[in-house]
């Protein structure tokens, strides 16, 4: 497993009961999570001192329920990445710390190559990718259907203070974009994609990972350049074996020669030897 140990701002300070209590800058929350299914927790003390926890509803949904008032919004730090953070309706922060291991690895690959780099980040969300893709000295292309979650990543673009680096924002349904590209014969050097477990597109196309994943990918493929240097698929989608997209890189990106990799990624938990397992990735690299 890939852990992100690099964080200074972000911990996880104990897990027990389906839940995790996490440090956010200077900002405790404690939040549920289905893969923590042991009993006991190992600080009890900590527990304390939250300032919020965010409870789910039996009816479905949930709601945070604030120890102290909390600001909208407060920043945190990676490396030189900014980040805002917002307790939202269904749980998130608007970040996924553990995904600092693609940041890291991506960045790495940027700047080795010592030449533009065009990437294209799909399902972008709050822009982690983009914001680290960016500070490496890429040309991001950000796709999300959501505005809100374009408007975050503009917000997080700023606060890295990387506005003035070259960076498009498309509010769009990625499939029916990346079919524009091929038409206007753009092509990229890297493909990132996060996509959902399911989801709706902006007319209402819907998405669901098991049927459209294998597609998407065959599709992104003609929108690579002649040389590309990364392909990205990251999942948190459950019952889905990392193996899995390992297995459609390979089928998909057998004509460039290049190395496949598969996995998890994790967030370890201080003062223990505890690793909480945050999904999958697929890489496929020059």
């Amino acid at each position: 497993m890939n852990i992100a140990t690099n964080w200074k701002e972000y911990e996880i300070l104990d897990m027990a009961n389906g839940e995790k209590l996490e440090r956010w800058g200077g900002y405790t929350l404690i939040r549920p999570d289905p893969q923590i299914i042991w009993k006991n927790q190992t600080f009890p003390d900590k527990w304390k001192t939250a300032n919020a926890t965010y409870k789910r509803s039996k009816t479905g949904g949930g709601a945070w329920n604030y120890k102290t008032k909390l600001p909208a919004s407060w920043q945190i730090k990676y490396k030189n990445l900014i980040f805002n953070i917002k307790p939202m309706g269904f749980k998130h922060t608007g970040l996924f710390p553990e995904q600092a291991i693609n940041w890291d690895w991506m960045t790495g690959k940027i700047k080795m190559a010592r030449r533009p780099i065009k990437v294209l980040n799909l399902f972008a969300y709050t822009g982690g990718a983009t914001v680290a893709c960016l500070a490496a000295g890429a040309s991001v292309c950000h796709v999300d259907s959501s505005k809100g979650m374009v408007t975050w990543a503009k917000e997080n673009v700023i606060s890295s203070n990387l506005q003035d680096k070259p960076v498009r924002y498309i509010i769009d349904d990625v499939v029916k974009f990346v079919q524009r590209e091929i038409r206007r014969g753009n092509t990229y050097d890297a493909i990132i994609m996060d996509p959902p477990s399911y989801g709706r597109g902006t007319s209402g196309e819907v998405w669901q990972f098991e049927t459209n994943i294998s597609e998407l990918v065959e599709l992104c493929t003609k929108v690579l350049s002649e040389n590309p240097l990364f392909f990205l698929i990251n999942s948190y989608t459950t019952g889905i074996s990392a193996e899995v997209l390992g297995n459609i890189l390979k089928i998909n990106l057998k004509q460039y020669k290049g190395k496949i990799s598969a996995g998890e990624i994790g967030l370890p938990m201080t003062s223990s030897n505890i690793v909480l397992p945050c999904g999958i990735y697929g890489r496929w690299e020059k």
